[in-house]
């Protein structure tokens, strides 16, 4: 029984002055690494100039090479000598080595258990071995040209296009990363040393090559980039774990939404489709507003990239065709932290592994009460400034509309899928004249009414009063009221009709499916009211005579006797188009 009270009191105490030597120890972190290859390389190298040198496997996958054991005040006094001689990089700092795992330098050691070093007998044989600090300066920080070039041969290709990736992110370099150190990579290399205050060689030191891949891996500290897979998706790929979680399914998508005020966004992109679906998803998403018009757009036949940006975000998109499977991803994240963004595709791009059979059920998920017509599988349509109404005047897609909608337009389209630019404007009768940028063959086109209607007789105006909502243009019933305006104009005609905003711009019909004016916005006019079924329309001669001014010769038609209602709606579903202006 004594034998035994003695082994707990011995263990106690053993325990007590281990756990006592735990909380005063501490160590100089130098450098991290992420492979053990680098780890090995480094510790080596530093040990050859210091005898306190230890390399530990970090928790997080990567490698550390530390100075010590000290106590806390003697590991603070060594890390400022070491940073005054430039003998250590200036970020090194102090640890208390509950990160270090399985120590891996010196091989077969434990140090992590060791006494403390006394920094007055580590100083002492400093000074009696000046050799050291010798060693130090030419193997660490300012490698001779020749010594650099001898490090530099005995990289991996992995290693070298390692460098190539971190000089391509940092600005200096913009060419193939094939591992091959020619004038282009030189060039690079030599930028960047003038740019850090080195001497510009062209040829890296180990300690610049350090601190260029130090400052490559930094930016992305903080994000908690982790592997995920996704088993409905069946995708693997890396995402910043620490901007983003996982919200809901909607298929095609997988929705990752942001968790911090970053505003960063991860869409998992998994269906199944031939090549038509593949373009059709790419056709699809440059609607949405997690891609922005403007940046580059690349489509061949087995996958897509899409770029955009805008004061707010900015997007990338990737989605390929692979066995009857499209699969992709999607990150949004906010504008003004470009670098750091290409940095996390560049991650997910070379981590993205598509696998399995299936792609997302398109069963999974619950419609929520937030659905909407501007939605797509949970995410806004891009939606434009106006929209407005406009209709054909010849067969090559030339389009009449309301001045009011090309106002201040970054981009005009007609129907939402064909670019226009404006031909000419007539403010005076309130039209614009829109030409397709690229060829368009309408099924018809307007012929404008020869002669003067008869007043009372029945008009119908055809558009889009919702702006976009419907498809196809609606037709609004009414009278032809007077065939001049209040005041008497004559390029005016007044009607009994009381249309909606998006259907100023479109042609106004009579009995005979002749178009026999535009309709023109309601009067804006503060001091009076006018009542709600006034409205009013440039007339066929004007137009007519305007178009011709200008080279365009409309077709005319007699107006005779009258055809039926659901003629007179496809001949309008033909020529009338929707007009929006883009910002």
């Amino acid at each position: 029984m004594k034998k035994l009270v003695y082994f707990v009191m011995f263990a106690a105490t053993v325990l007590f002055h281990q756990t006592a030597a735990a909380q005063e120890t501490a160590w100089v972190q130098i450098e991290a690494h992420p492979s053990l290859q680098q780890g090995q390389t480094r510790a080596r190298a530093y040990a050859s100039a210091f005898e306190d040198v230890n390399g530990f496997a970090l928790g997080s996958g990567w490698y550390a090479v530390a100075i010590g054991p000290f106590t806390e005040e003697g590991a603070n006094q060594r890390l400022q000598e070491l940073r005054r001689e430039n003998l250590i990089p200036q970020d090194s700092y102090i640890a208390d080595g509950s990160d270090f795992r399985q120590q891996f330098w010196p091989v077969g050691a434990n140090t992590r258990t060791a006494e403390p070093i006394v920094i007055e007998e580590q100083t002492a044989a400093a000074e009696d071995q000046p050799e050291t600090t010798e060693a130090v300066i030419s193997q660490l920080p300012d490698e001779t040209r020749r010594q650099a070039r001898r490090s530099e041969a005995a990289l991996s290709r992995e290693e070298r296009q390692l460098l190539q990736t971190a000089l391509k992110s940092e600005g200096f370099y913009n060419s193939a990363i094939d591992g091959a150190f020619g004038r282009g990579t030189r060039a690079a290399m030599e930028a960047y040393q003038t740019a850090m205050g080195y001497d510009p060689t062209g040829i890296l030191t180990t300690l610049q090559r350090d601190r260029l891949i130090t400052d490559y891996n930094s930016i992305l500290e903080g994000l908690g980039l982790r592997y995920l897979s996704s088993r409905e998706a069946g995708i693997e790929i890396e995402i910043p774990t620490a901007l983003v979680e996982f919200s809901r399914f909607e298929p095609p998508f997988v929705h990752y939404d942001a968790k911090t005020d970053l505003g960063a966004k991860v869409l998992l992109i998994s269906q199944t489709g031939t090549q038509a679906t593949l373009f059709g998803l790419y056709d699809i998403m440059q609607t949405l507003e997690i891609v922005p018009p403007t940046g580059a757009r690349e489509r061949n036949n087995s996958n897509f990239e899409l770029t955009g940006q805008n004061d707010q975000i900015s997007s990338y998109t990737y989605a390929a065709l692979n066995d009857g499977l499209i699969k992709g991803f999607t990150l949004v994240w906010p504008s003004g932290d470009e670098r750091r963004m290409r940095r996390v595709i560049s991650e997910m791009r070379s981590n993205f592994t598509p696998f399995g059979t299936e792609a997302l059920d398109e069963t999974l998920g619950e419609p929520g009460e937030d659905q909407r017509i501007d939605l797509l599988a949970g995410l806004e349509i891009r939606q434009p400034d106006m929209s407005r109404s406009g209709f054909f005047i010849d067969d090559a897609g030339t389009v009449i509309t309301t001045a009011e909608v090309v106002g201040e337009c970054r981009e005009i389209t007609l129907n939402r899928d064909h670019v226009a630019e404006v031909a000419f404007m007539d403010t005076n009768l309130g039209f614009a004249v829109l030409r397709p940028t690229e060829p368009l063959a309408p099924i018809a086109f307007a012929s404008f009414r020869q002669g003067v209607a008869r007043i009372q007789s029945e008009v119908a105006v055809a558009g889009f009063p919702f702006e976009g909502v419907l498809d196809a243009p609606t037709l609004t019933f009414g009278q032809l009221a007077d065939i001049r305006g209040l005041k008497g104009e004559d390029t005016l005609q007044r009607l009994a009709l009381a249309p909606q905003a998006g259907d100023a711009g479109g042609p106004v019909f009579d009995t005979a499916g002749a178009v026999m004016g535009m309709l023109l916005p309601r009067p804006s006019s503060s001091g009076q009211q006018l009542p709600q079924d006034v409205s009013f329309s440039a007339n066929a001669r004007s137009i007519g005579a305007a178009l011709e001014a200008n080279g365009i010769v409309a077709s005319t038609a007699e107006s005779n006797g009258q055809i039926a209602a659901e003629d007179l709606t496809s001949r309008a579903a033909d020529i009338t188009v929707l007009v929006s202006c883009w910002n």
